[in-house]
């Protein structure tokens, strides 16, 4: 089973199938309006604008799961990308990204991509081993802004904490996508 082979929700309710983006090398991340990190949404849409013609897409995911950081409704989200950071990419309905109520998109890139999040995470590992000390050592997501790069099969090559920007992926895209 790969990410192509999963359903998500859009904002507006309808079902997608993320088939519809085989082909394409793949940015997913879970995103939110009111967290700190949240300015990563410029860094998201920059890289969305020098590498989409290439074959990338940037799929986010708002996500209420971490300290309420995401409390707006699907059509005030989209409002809010569109507004403070003329999003251009896909951002989908608010799911859950942990527990037993998980979409199971990602469930599976959890499982794909536990992830290795430590104290190099500085401030955020700080907080999330004050805050969920029951997530450290786990393949939970561990907050708000966790990308999975997945390749043009669908298949799960790596997982980003939160504390990696945009702009730091971005020589991993210029090295995977091909060239213009």
């Amino acid at each position: 089973m790969g990410v192509h082979d999963f359903e998500v929700v859009t904002a507006d309710g309808s079902l997608q199938s993320l088939g519809d983006f085989s082909g394409k090398t793949l940015l997913i991340v879970n995103v939110a309006s009111k967290c700190g990190l949240t300015p990563q949404y410029e860094g998201l849409q920059a890289l969305y604008g020098e590498f989409q013609e290439r074959g990338l897409e940037i799929l986010g995911f708002p996500c209420n799961q971490f300290g309420g950081q995401e409390p707006g409704t699907d059509e005030e989200i989209q409002e809010f990308c569109s507004t403070n950071f003329n999003v251009t990419f896909p951002v989908f309905g608010k799911l859950e990204v942990n527990g037993s109520s998980a979409a199971p998109l990602f469930v599976h890139l959890r499982s794909e991509a536990p992830g290795d999040f430590g104290p190099g995470n500085g401030f955020l590992y700080e907080h999330v081993k004050n805050s969920r000390p029951e997530a450290i050592g786990t393949d939970e997501v561990k907050w708000n802004f966790t990308k999975f790069l997945v390749d043009t099969d669908g298949k799960v090559l790596r997982r980003y904490e939160p504390t990696t920007t945009p702009e730091q992926i971005r020589e991993d895209l210029d090295g995977l996508l091909p060239a213009a």
